[in-house]
């Protein structure tokens, strides 16, 4: 609604997409190893396995670029499927579907939610059919000649990933022993081409491939118009916000709202644009807290509140992960901070907090507010905005940016 208020951006926003991406999937690793167990950086391995074994077709370039995007959010839509088809069933039943069923509907949700991200080369299909199996055993039952090859890649790096705690010389049989029924050959020889000894493998497990990452696949910021750069930031959103029922929308209203309040107050088009992808990756942390927290209807004990504290220091340490992305991590991470210095999780005061920074603590407060939960009505704009005002009499927000909140959605 506010989105569609938000007058013509005609400058163009610069973004480190393929750090964004990168960062993005250390959030879907929380989720995963939530579920499944699934190891730490996830998402970068079957990155780095996919572009070493890309080297043996000759991918460069573009392709390469593209390719690294794939793989890392290769599992995009995670959270979505765990909310939409999931939800009612236990944990246990979570973790034997994940990990044994490897159904396709995450593969469906994430090919349509990957349209949103600005590829440079023809990817499609590639997230749809990354689970299939060469021999037309896997879920759309379409063999390897069917297949793009980026979808072959990276079905074979996320297998690998996923056995990695097991010695080379198993890993190798595995993938031999899987040869055509698993894997298509190529995708066999292309993985024993750029890994051809256990030593050239261990780098996945001692860290050190996530530097050999990048120097592949350089960062370079890339500048986007408008409706890129929205696209983009409701992509990471969704992730978020599928991640609990209880805050279906609330990445997305708190973007639209920040972006439209930042237009009302005279910011220009490039801070608009960047207000918006703050406030759509504000919550993004949540990735790391568990559901068990999130969704608790009782108050949370001591412990579990510090541990739901935490999500604002995981968002920005995640978003540290992008190169030249400093300004909006900040606008976006320290939105639970309060004027009098008693907010989370650095403790800033007053002097510490630009205008920005508190304009997204006050959207945030705003949007939880007014926007309904399983649990609760939202409240109406004059309800909140005395609420507002209360908490800037206390010291802990604004008062002049909750004075000009009512004035901006009052009349909406």
């Amino acid at each position: 609604m506010y989105y569609d208020r938000i007058i013509t951006m005609k400058e163009e926003l610069s973004i480190d997409i393929i750090g964004l991406a990168g960062a993005c999937s250390y959030a879907l690793d929380c989720i995963e190893a939530e579920l499944v167990n699934i190891k730490n950086k996830h998402g970068k391995r079957v990155a780095y396995i996919s572009i070493c074994m890309a080297e043996y077709w000759k991918i460069e370039g573009d392709e390469l670029q593209d390719l690294a995007m794939c793989a890392l959010l290769h599992d995009n839509a995670l959270t979505q499927y765990i909310s939409e088809e999931l939800k009612k069933d236990s944990v246990i039943n979570c973790k034997k579907d994940l990990s044994e069923k490897k159904t396709n509907l995450h593969c469906i949700y994430g090919e349509k939610n990957i349209t949103k991200i600005p590829f440079k080369t023809d990817v499609s299909n590639v997230i749809l059919y990354h689970h299939e199996h060469a021999d037309g055993t896997g879920p759309f039952q379409k063999k390897w000649n069917e297949i793009p090859l980026f979808a072959r890649i990276i079905h074979l790096a996320d297998t690998i990933d996923i056995i990695g705690n097991n010695s080379w010389n198993f890993i190798c049989q595995y993938i031999l022993k899987n040869r055509d029924g698993l894997f298509d050959s190529e995708c066999v020889n292309a993985f024993l081409h750029a890994f051809t000894h256990s030593e050239s493998f261990m780098c996945l497990s001692d860290g050190s491939f996530e530097t050999k990452l990048w120097e592949i696949i350089p960062r370079q910021k890339q500048v986007f118009d408008w409706k890129t750069c929205k696209n983009v930031a409701d992509f990471f959103a969704k992730i978020v916000d599928y991640k609990s029922s209880f805050t279906s929308r609330h990445s997305i209203g708190v973007a639209e709202k920040a972006a439209f309040f930042a237009q009302y107050i005279g910011y220009d088009s490039i801070n608009v644009q960047k207000m918006y992808l703050a406030g759509a990756l504000h919550d993004i942390g949540k990735m790391a807290v568990g559901n068990e927290i999130l969704e608790k209807p009782d108050k949370l004990t001591d412990d579990e509140f510090s541990k739901m504290k935490n999500h604002a220091g995981y968002t920005y340490l995640i978003l540290s992960e992008v190169n030249d992305f400093e300004e909006i991590r900040d606008w976006a991470a320290f939105h639970h901070e309060k004027l009098n210095g008693e907010g989370y999780p650095f403790g800033k005061t007053a002097a510490e907090l630009n205008e920005p920074e508190r304009i997204m603590a006050c959207i945030d407060i705003y949007q939880a507010l007014t926007e309904d939960r399983p649990y609760k009505k939202g409240l109406s704009h004059e309800k909140t905005c005395e609420m507002l005002d209360d908490m800037a009499q206390k010291g802990f927000v604004d008062s002049d940016i909750s004075k000009k909140i009512r004035e901006c959605f009052g009349g909406i």
